[in-house]
């Protein structure tokens, strides 16, 4: 069987450790929030910012969806998702270069 594009570059950024470091800090600051917010009777948490922060801009961009939970988690997920996928990418070309260019 072949190996897709999309499934070979998710498998790359996913090698990345800086990838994996950041999309386990996301998926703790999400859990977190969610107990927090679960354990506050009176709705007034604001424990779900944080993990929105962390995963701006994209997560921002899907505030947009219905005031659910499954959409905030959506939101977050995603937003962590293309923030790894940037971080991956970021650290590919930093290893790519030749290192620090000539003094001047």
């Amino acid at each position: 069987m072949t190996d897709r594009p999309f499934t070979r570059r998710l498998r790359r950024t996913h090698s990345e450790a800086a990838a994996l470091v950041y999309l386990a800090v996301c998926a703790v600051l999400l859990v977190w929030a969610l107990v927090a917010t679960m354990g506050d009777d009176s709705g007034e948490s604001m424990a779900g910012v944080i993990p929105l922060l962390a995963t701006a801009p994209a997560s921002l961009v899907l505030l947009v969806l219905p005031d659910e939970p499954v959409w905030f988690i959506t939101a977050v997920a995603l937003g962590a998702e293309v923030n790894a996928v940037v971080i991956g990418w970021c650290a590919r070309a930093l290893r790519r270069s030749n290192g620090p260019g000539p003094a001047s």
